[in-house]
This record gives C-alpha cells, structure tokens and sequence, in this order.
C-alpha cells in the first residue's frame, strides 16, 4: 500500500512537471508568434550613422498584452516600446537602436521582451552590424520628415571617407524603386573623398512611414558595401482619428457611444461605413467636405464576451479611397 501511494505520488508530481512545462512553451510560443522577424542584420554602416530598426508585433489575441520591459545584453543597442498596452488587434514595436557614436567594429546583441500579461513570456530579438570608423554622413541619415501626398521630398548627404584618396563609390542600391539617388563628382583632398548625394522621393511613394536604406557599394575590397538609413512619412491622402477605438467595459443593454473624425486632403463625400458586426449603428453627414465626424454607437447585447472589429470609412475620393480604425472592448452581466 505504501509503494502504489509513493508510485502515485511520482505520477502526479511527474505530470505536474510537465503541465508546467508545457505552459512555459505555450507562454514562450503565444509571443514570439505575434512577431514577424525577430532578427534584424544592420550590415555595415558608418560612424555616427543613425540606425533604427522596429520590431513589430501585433496582438492576434482576444485577451489585453503588456510588455512589462525590456532588457538588451550589449550597450552597442538601446530598446524602447512604442505601446506598452496593446489591446486585441493593435500593433505597436520594440525600437532597437544601434548606438554608432559610441561603439565602433563588429557587434551584437538581444533584446530580451518580458510579458506579464496576459500570462508570463519572454521574447528574444537580435541584432547585429558592423560599425566602421573611415567613413561617416552629414546628416546621420536621410530624414524626409513628413511629405503631403503626391508630392515629392528631397535631401541632400555629405559622405565622407578618411584614409585613401582612391576611394570610390561605383553605385548606389536600393529595394525602393520609389527612390531616385544622383552622386555628384567626388572632392578629393589628400586622405580624404568626399561626395555629395541627392536623394529623392518620386510623387508615387505610398502613404504611411518611410522606412528604407540605401547600400553604397565601393571598391573597398575589404568593406565593399555601407548601408545608411531613410526616414520619413508620406501623409495620408485620407485619415481616422482615433485609429483605435476602446469601448471598455459595457454593461449588457447598454449603448455605447463614440465619434470618429476623418480627415482628407481634399474635399470628400463619405459614401459608406462598413463593419461586419450588425451590432454596431453609424451616423454619417452629408456633403462634400475636408472634415467629417461620425457618430458610431454599439449595442452591447450578450454578456461575457470580447469585442473586435474594424470598421471601414468608405468615400468617393479617387480610387474609391477608404481608411480604418479598430475597435475593441468587452461586455459585462448587468449588476
């Protein structure tokens, strides 16, 4: 008798072990998937160079997440958040910045992101490049800041290269096609070359954030490519604010009532708003104007349950041009 309850014991504590385990690698797995990389090579860049990259992750889940912090294992690399709350369906980043003013040559690091809700996870990002001394940009990269819609930005970018005179850049690349680079003739002083680069945008840049790089390609045999980063925003043609939308907590039986405003860059006529839960009611003026508010209410119905949608502001702009917002919240019993 004794021996089935020490074997009974083992048992339950040897499937308690593995209910937690399998916990821990439900936690681990439920946030690396709501990120799409989690890896990110910077390649070569130059001193001082400003290099950012985002990590985006968005919130597949009905529950709320919160990043709790986040921790990196190299001072080359600084983390930041953008939304340390990120309700179901939003999206937001981990920023890691690579700190090329203070840190030169070969480096690394990961980022480790703690989640404590809606349960316990860790996520690890990593990062890497390689920071060179002889070459440096004026400015450190090639900020556009906010550009209106179909219009085209311009900057200009001093690179400079110490140590060989015979230094040459043989072409300039890019994964934008919406970009367009012209290199003036090189300066040449002894130990030093200089070149004067004109980057621009073309007017059919899509809508929303800027975030490209550009790889100079040299005859550097030993360092034969420096990347350099892009910035900017092309403004919307069409906008909604807020772009998410809480409810809170309704009670059943409730009306919960919220205004969006939408904002164009020319006069407009909003032609429908679409949503795919018949729960919600939309009120929409009439007439052709820059600016619109409307009156969206949603009847809360059944108890104990998530809302999500996105709702979609339809208009007679060109191309039948339509903007989003997300809308999210919870339905309560009555008291």
């Amino acid at each position: 008798m004794v021996d089935f309850a020490r074997r009974h014991l083992l048992l339950t504590f040897a499937f308690s072990l593995l209910a937690i385990a399998v916990q821990e690698a439900s936690a681990e797995n439920w946030a690396d998937r709501m990120f799409p990389v989690r890896e990110h090579d910077f390649r070569t860049v130059g001193r001082g160079t400003k290099c950012e990259y985002l990590f985006e992750l968005e919130n597949t889940y009905e529950e709320d997440i919160h990043i709790a912090s986040v921790r990196t294992s190299c001072g080359c690399t600084t983390p930041s958040v953008t939304k340390s709350t990120l309700k179901s369906r939003e999206k937001g980043a981990i920023v890691a910045k690579f700190n090329t003013n203070t840190f030169i040559g070969q480096k690394a690091a990961t980022i480790t992101v703690v989640f404590d809700q809606p349960f316990y996870a860790e996520t690890q990002l990593k990062i890497s490049g390689f920071i060179r001394t002889d070459i440096t940009f004026d400015p450190p990269e090639v900020a556009f800041g906010e550009i209106p819609p179909g219009e085209a930005g311009e900057r200009e970018v001093v690179i400079t290269h110490r140590g060989n005179k015979d230094w040459q850049i043989t072409d300039v690349r890019s994964h934008c096609t919406d970009l367009l680079v012209r290199l003036n003739p090189p300066e040449r002083t002894p130990g030093m070359v200089k070149y004067r680069m004109i980057v621009r945008t073309k007017d059919s840049m899509p809508e929303g954030d800027i975030r490209e790089r550009l790889t100079l390609v040299s005859n550097d045999r030993d360092f034969p490519t420096t990347e350099m980063s892009i910035s900017g925003r092309i403004r919307p043609m069409l906008s909604v604010s807020p772009t998410s939308v809480s409810l809170g907590t309704a009670t059943a039986g409730d009306v919960v009532q919220k205004r969006l405003v939408v904002r164009g860059e020319e006069p407009f006529e909003i032609t429908d708003v679409v949503c795919a839960d018949d729960r919600f009611e939309f009120d929409i003026a009439g007439g052709s104007k820059k600016l619109h508010f409307v009156t969206m209410r949603f009847n809360a119905d059944q108890a104990d349950s998530k809302v999500g949608q996105e709702i979609r502001i339809e208009t007679d702009l060109p191309g039948d041009k339509a903007t989003t917002c997300i809308v999210t919240g919870s339905i309560g019993a009555p008291n």
